[in-house]
């Protein structure tokens, strides 16, 4: 969900229209470097709404995910396209029995199914933004995409919450996803009962604002005078957080401890004093937000390595993706980065790929490195003389 809105943002926010790559959903085909006349961006925010369409129409609800069936898939190393045979298992058919459609390998990903209500507001939130962006190009599934987010928010709002919260698959906390839905849905209706459910759920932004104040500006132009003051109050008092910030180490941004790295963190907050400099560029600077990039870029601690694999003359080039077993990288991948090893020690393994708290390329920080990288980019261009 949070993918599939990451890019919508970019398409909306800054349109680029970069094509390298052609798709064909008829036959199946994808080929990198080759243009097909269309922009990459649209393709991409297509295929994720597609998946996130098939979910409401196999069982009219988002579903927690979708994985292999055995720890041996799980677990595979080399090349990808042999963890399945690309056959619909039969259980009538012997392990080596295959009719070119169905066989006895028992290699198909299952679905999980469980209900969850923060999940669907998750879903009901990309949908919504996706039938914006797909408007005009798919016209169709922006159609069906919109539809099934309002019978969703309209079915979700008619009974109680669902409460059912697994790992990370059930989406995030419950009110933050309504919030999250009723934002998409404003944009893209309009209708005040989007903008009183909104508001309905503001104490979240005023209890998280460095992680909501994205979704605290987009919905400034649906508010009135009282609301933007504020929105400014909170981002006076986020300007003290991030000089607070600015005194933890050399690099300027919170470099979190926890298990896993925290390069997703340090992309959001850069993403959030974007959208905040846009609304209040005498509070929050272009510079908050050139830091988070130039510490992905190679500007941390242990190396000067850039965490985007291929971008920069010196790169991640080790990291846990589909080739993984081949020690190698997947160019446009972003690992987790520096993990703080107690004490105080930076660590991030370039000979080891498997660890997968600094090295797995994670798809949703992929999106989010995409709205930061144009972000950037638009900042160094406004700053450039006519």
């Amino acid at each position: 969900d949070a993918t599939v809105r990451n890019l919508v943002n970019t398409w909306e926010t800054f349109r680029p229209e970069r094509d390298n790559t052609s798709v064909d959903y008829p036959k199946k085909y994808v080929d990198i470097h080759v243009p097909d006349g269309k922009p990459d961006l649209l393709q991409q925010i297509e295929h994720g709404t597609l998946a996130l369409v098939a979910q409401f129409r196999a069982v009219g609800h988002a579903i927690p995910g979708i994985i292999v069936p055995h720890l041996a898939q799980y677990t595979h190393l080399g090349d990808g396209l042999t963890m399945t045979d690309n056959l619909v298992y039969n259980a009538e058919m012997g392990e080596l029995e295959s009719d070119g459609f169905r066989s006895g390998v028992f290699d198909d990903r299952w679905a999980f199914t469980s209900y969850s209500s923060a999940l669907n507001y998750g879903s009901i939130a990309a949908l919504a933004a996706a039938s914006r962006a797909l408007k005009g190009y798919n016209d169709e599934l922006a159609s069906e995409s919109f539809e099934t987010a309002t019978r969703a928010w309209d079915e979700e709002q008619s009974r109680e919450p669902v409460i059912f919260k697994h790992g990370n698959t059930t989406g995030g906390p419950l009110p933050v996803e309504v919030l999250n839905a009723s934002l998409e849905l404003l944009v893209t209706t309009g209708e005040q009962k989007y903008a009183d459910s909104f508001m309905q759920n503001f104490s979240e932004i005023e209890k998280s604002f460095a992680r909501l104040a994205v979704p605290a500006v987009r919905a400034m132009p649906f508010m009135d005078e009282a609301y933007r003051d504020k929105i400014r109050q909170l981002t006076l008092a986020h300007r003290k957080h991030l000089d607070e910030i600015s005194l933890e180490n050399p690099f300027g941004v919170r470099i979190t401890e926890g298990g896993w790295a925290g390069n997703g963190s340090v992309i959001n907050m850069a993403m959030n004093n974007y959208y905040l400099h846009t609304a209040f560029p005498d509070i929050i600077h272009e510079e908050d937000v050139f830091k988070g990039l130039n510490y992905l870029f190679g500007t941390h601690p242990g190396s000067d390595l850039s965490f985007v694999s291929a971008v920069g003359t010196r790169s991640k080039k080790v990291a846990y993706g589909m080739n993984r077993a081949d020690f190698s990288f997947i160019a446009g991948g972003i690992v987790p980065g520096v993990l703080i090893l107690k004490p105080d020690f930076p660590e991030n393994k370039e000979d080891w790929p498997f660890l997968w708290g600094e090295n797995e390329y994670v798809i949703n920080v992929a999106a989010s490195y995409l709205f930061l990288a144009n972000a950037v980019n638009k900042l160094l261009q406004n700053d450039l003389p006519n």
